[in-house]
């Protein structure tokens, strides 16, 4: 298995409905970008009431969402499913995304808090996670 040194986070770019849109990424990525699978290795998103962490590919796979710098090998991906150019996201899908995601992959992985990026970071043609989302946040959240 690759090492893993960072976690990047990215955003659907969609307006989160309250349907499960996970699998509408995963099909996207397969029949439009023609990958093997989904992008990510996880994804947390609203259903319903609640905020969910899913499955994606494997962490024992490299992602598929940015090749810049390495990060496919080196990082694992996490989507959150909204548009955070428009909307900053909510206390609850930060809670769930740094409890069911975040921290579970720091200690397996031994990531640092400074290590959680975003896409934008090395890709500039990319906003994620999303102007509104602030990472700084979102680090002190897990330490």
């Amino acid at each position: 298995m690759p090492q893993r040194t960072h976690i990047m986070l990215h955003h659907s770019a969609t307006k989160d409905s309250g349907t499960v849109s996970w699998g509408a990424i995963e099909k996207f990525h397969k029949e439009t970008r023609g990958w093997r699978d989904i992008g990510y290795h996880a994804g947390v998103e609203l259903v319903g009431e609640s905020y969910y962490a899913l499955i994606g590919r494997s962490i024992m796979e490299q992602a598929a969402a940015c090749p810049e710098g390495m990060m496919n090998v080196r990082a694992l991906h996490v989507c959150c499913v909204g548009d955070y150019d428009v909307v900053a996201p909510s206390s609850g899908l930060l809670e769930v995304l740094v409890e069911r995601v975040l921290v579970p992959w720091m200690r397996g992985f031994g990531i640092p808090p400074e290590n959680i990026v975003g896409h934008q970071d090395y890709n500039r043609g990319k906003s994620c996670p999303g102007r509104l989302f602030d990472l700084g946040v979102v680090r002190r959240m897990v330490r």
